[in-house]
């Protein structure tokens, strides 16, 4: 179960003035940086019950990307709570936390291990992540030579390794050639009908109405409406066209 209350987020943001840290520090001291503030998200609550695939739709800007980035723990909240229970597989961003100097093998320890796998279950499933992101012969080498597929098709590999408790996606997500995408489309469809609770996000709204239970509108940071998928989309719809 996800339970969001009261979440906003805002961003303060230095700008104008000084052009050199010297300069930046100068002013810092003199309180004459000059300071603005971005709010990306907005009194925010809503819950998804366990097993609930739940869609988030809005257009670019509405805060779609900074509430999944708090959902899965990258970012804190400036106020509000998130109470997430359980494992958590959040399908965005791919790739974060890769240490491009390590090897391959060496980053599916560190990158599962910031998704909170340990080393042991990690072990056992190398030979799997291997032989599902098609990279066996490149193990040993630095992620820094790989093309931005490789390391999409790695990064999907170890966030897939589990069914998860909770799967956060944005997007169906594009990795690899067409032979590798139809792999990971067929994955990601048995992971969101694991039974695991599903928070998904696209632009693809046809998508949404056919895979999700609800849907939440999100216009400028706030919430515009929660409710039945049907309902929502067509009326999102109605207001953009």
């Amino acid at each position: 179960m996800v339970i969001v209350k009261n979440v906003s987020m805002e961003y303060r943001l230095h700008t104008g003035g000084s052009t050199t840290f010297k300069e930046f520090l100068f002013a810092s001291k003199q309180n004459k940086v000059p300071v603005t503030s971005i709010k990306a998200l907005e009194d925010i609550s809503f819950e998804v019950n366990k097993g609930e695939i739940f869609g988030i739709i809005g257009g670019n800007g509405a805060g779609k990307s900074t509430l999944l980035k708090l959902l899965a723990g990258i970012m804190k909240p400036t106020d509000g709570s998130i109470k997430v229970d359980g494992t958590i597989a959040p399908m965005i961003e791919l790739g974060t936390g890769f240490d491009f100097e390590l090897s391959a093998i060496e980053n599916i320890y560190l990158s599962g291990a910031i998704l909170g796998f340990s080393k042991a279950y990690l072990t056992d499933k190398i030979v799997d992540i291997f032989n599902f992101s098609e990279l066996w012969e490149f193990k040993d080498v630095p992620v820094k030579y790989f093309s931005s597929g490789m390391l999409a098709r790695l990064a999907f590999a170890i966030s897939t390794t589990v069914v998860p408790d909770v799967l956060i996606v944005d997007e169906i997500l594009s990795v690899g050639d067409v032979a590798f995408q139809k792999k990971s489309l067929r994955r990601m469809n048995e992971l969101m009908t694991s039974g695991a609770t599903v928070i998904y996000v696209s632009h693809n709204i046809d998508s949404v109405k056919e895979l999700c239970d609800r849907v939440m509108w999100l216009e400028k940071g706030k919430v515009k409406m929660i409710g039945a998928s049907q309902e929502i989309c067509d009326t999102y719809l109605k207001n953009i066209l």
